[in-house]
């Protein structure tokens, strides 16, 4: 199983309530993620107090954290923290060893006075710049949605279609945001944990297993991510058994990055997997393709595949078109945030996008959490609803914890 980082949290924590809550009340926005793998918790801050929409340009753009919704709007633009301020905090080192280089903050308040703050700043969000649509999916309604798929894809309409639903849950009027971040960071290692706050457009807290395109230097990656099993036992990718229908949802989404590929004539890639991969308490199988961007003379390679690629076949299905047209047709809400990407660009000379998956969407007293699976011929619609419910509860059990203050 994952092994947690040993991270030195006790100062950190008052020195992250302090933080958040001056610069939520004071309207600024802020993104904090901690990248899969590593021991450093980074942090950006956009002082502006201007809602930014770039077109996703990568390597044009200057140093910021990029939010893209599922669905393309209507000016084809992302919303953009632009960094006012940006600096990372060595998990694996006390807190008072790195003041030096961290954004200075005065601790005058106390933990349980800067949570009340941080509540009160991060659900007075207006939300004007999305659509507000919260209906909750019960089961029968996700199993109807399911076999709409099925039956889509056996009358040939459809490879493969990826229905999702939202869950409401409450939230405990002491929640702590610092508390949750903490908790995902030492339960997640392998996946991207976030958390952005726009005052016009809300406020996510999430843990993604899924590279959208990652860029550093003269490199290019991305992955096909797909196939979803509990994980059990004490070595679980060693006793991994997967069936056809995962093998070929997986495989469907692998085609869909080599067609890309082929689209602008880029033959000179490396593919590695598919692999099994833990993230959280789930398996996944996953491919990851390499491209070197300097020897394809390529440079702008990031941009243009983060075009073709989503919303991928792993959030969306295939064809593309008519998968994303069955999923706006027959999904009764609004996906928001929920399966578009997220992530540093032109940070440390490095651009990291993930999909916005295993997320959360922070309201006032409750959250809302959204999850997705992917469905082909073979799908069975009961063992789909439990694979969301599972995925739900990777952000969910992370929210409501013991108040430690």
């Amino acid at each position: 199983m994952q092994t947690a980082v040993d991270i030195q949290f006790d100062n950190l924590e008052h020195y992250l309530k302090n933080l958040l809550s001056l610069n939520l009340e004071k309207g600024n926005q802020v993104a904090i993620w901690r990248k899969p793998k590593s021991q450093f918790l980074q942090v950006l801050i956009d002082s502006s107090g201007k809602t930014k929409k770039v077109s996703p340009q990568l390597e044009e753009l200057p140093s910021g954290f990029v939010v893209h919704p599922f669905e393309d709007q209507v000016d084809k633009k992302a919303y953009y923290l632009e960094a006012s301020t940006y600096f990372k905090i060595d998990l694996q080192i006390p807190i008072d060893e790195q003041m030096g280089n961290l954004e200075r903050v005065k601790s005058l308040r106390s933990p349980k006075e800067s949570t009340i703050l941080i509540n009160k700043s991060l659900f007075a969000s207006g939300e004007n710049g999305l659509r507000e649509s919260y209906f909750e999916c019960s089961k029968q309604d996700f199993v109807d949605l399911v076999e709409k798929g099925i039956h889509a894809i056996r009358k040939g309409e459809l490879n493969k279609i990826v229905p999702a639903k939202l869950k409401k849950i409450e939230l405990n009027e002491g929640f702590d945001l610092v508390n949750s971040i903490k908790s995902l960071i030492q339960a997640y290692p392998n996946a991207f944990i976030n958390f952005f706050h726009i005052p016009e457009v809300g406020s996510w807290l999430g843990a993604s297993p899924e590279v959208l395109i990652q860029t550093k230097g003269e490199h290019f990656s991305t992955m096909s991510l797909a196939g979803t099993q509990k994980a059990v036992g004490d070595n679980p990718l060693k006793n991994t058994a997967w069936t056809q229908k995962e093998i070929e949802e997986q495989a469907l989404v692998s085609r869909y990055i080599v067609d890309c590929f082929k689209k602008i004539r880029l033959r000179e890639y490396d593919e590695v997997g598919p692999k099994t991969v833990l993230a959280g308490n789930l398996l996944h199988l996953r491919s990851d393709f390499k491209v070197n961007m300097q020897a394809t003379n390529f440079p702008q390679l990031g941009s243009v595949m983060l075009e073709l690629l989503h919303p991928t076949s792993a959030v969306c299905g295939m064809p593309r078109k008519e998968a994303f047209d069955f999923l706006r047709t027959h999904e009764k809400f609004d996906r928001s945030l929920f399966a578009g990407f997220i992530g540093p660009v032109n940070i440390e000379e490095e651009t990291s996008i993930y999909v916005n998956l295993r997320t959360a969407r922070l309201m006032d007293g409750f959250a809302i959490l959204y999850a997705g699976a992917g469905v082909t011929e073979d799908s069975d619609p009961e063992k789909e609803w439990e694979e969301t419910e599972m995925k739900c509860d990777i952000i969910g059990q992370h929210l409501n914890l013991q108040n430690q203050l």
